[in-house]
């Protein structure tokens, strides 16, 4: 049963019905997630009894076929991350990228209030995402993958170029920290995609397609900060 004492990161840990109540309501669930959930009703002005009926219905209306991922395998997961979340990233940065440059020249001075900022933001944001997918992908999900295996197998850790998986997490969590900056930066400037009235198609298109980056990363971040990366380090822990 839910209860308000909770942190928000490990609500959303064990449902993803509650992910999706927490989205709407527009609570950080990911980089700002590990906090209590009275406080964050209480700072949203969210009458917390509502908050727990919606949560309890979105976990009993739960199927079947939905993955628990805090007990899956590890390597499930990462199949899982990478399958749908890096490569969605590979496929939608450059198109969004692409977007923005042509809204910017026929946009960029009428709605510079609200589109000066996003050249900025956006391409910090994809230089560093890029980065990050490949410090994952060729360092740090190998690592866990063998972690997993050699438990699987009762043998020993092989050992990792980064000492403890601890390590490399850090810096995965603060580059994620960033990211997360760079979305509400974003969110802010355009009020929340806000799609104007004279907006062409490129240029809903790209409001929405940054909005639907936002929902991504949200879920992406959550996946890896609240369930694989804590689980990576008690695998760890648990077997040195």
């Amino acid at each position: 049963m839910t209860t308000v004492q909770q942190n928000v990161s490990d609500i959303a840990a064990g449902s993803l019905g509650a992910v999706r109540v927490f989205e709407r309501y527009g609570i950080d669930y990911c980089c700002g997630g590990k906090r209590p959930l009275e406080e964050v009703c209480g700072e949203k002005g969210i009458p917390t009894d509502k908050l727990l009926a919606e949560l309890e219905a979105a976990a009993a209306s739960a199927t079947d076929s939905e993955v628990d991922w805090t007990t899956a395998p590890l390597h499930q997961l990462i199949r899982h991350i990478l399958s749908r979340h890096h490569e969605f990233l590979k496929s939608e940065l450059p198109r969004v990228a692409e977007r923005l440059d042509k809204v910017m020249r026929v946009y960029g001075t009428q709605d510079a209030a609200t589109l000066a900022p996003l050249p900025e933001l956006f391409g910090g944001l994809r230089q560093e995402l890029e980065l990050h997918m490949h410090k994952e992908e060729m360092m740090l999900f190998p690592v866990i993958e063998r972690y997993e295996a050699a438990v699987a197998a009762g043998q020993r850790l092989p050992p990792a170029p980064f000492g403890s998986v601890a390590n490399p997490i850090l810096v995965m969590e603060r580059e994620h920290s960033s990211a997360g900056d760079a979305l509400q930066g974003m969110h802010d400037s355009t009020k929340g995609y806000e799609i104007p009235p004279h907006a062409c198609i490129t240029y809903r298109s790209l409001l929405n397609g940054l909005r639907e980056l936002e929902e991504d990363l949200h879920q992406h971040i959550h996946l890896e900060n609240n369930i694989l990366f804590p689980r990576a380090i008690a695998l760890e822990s648990a077997n040195r």
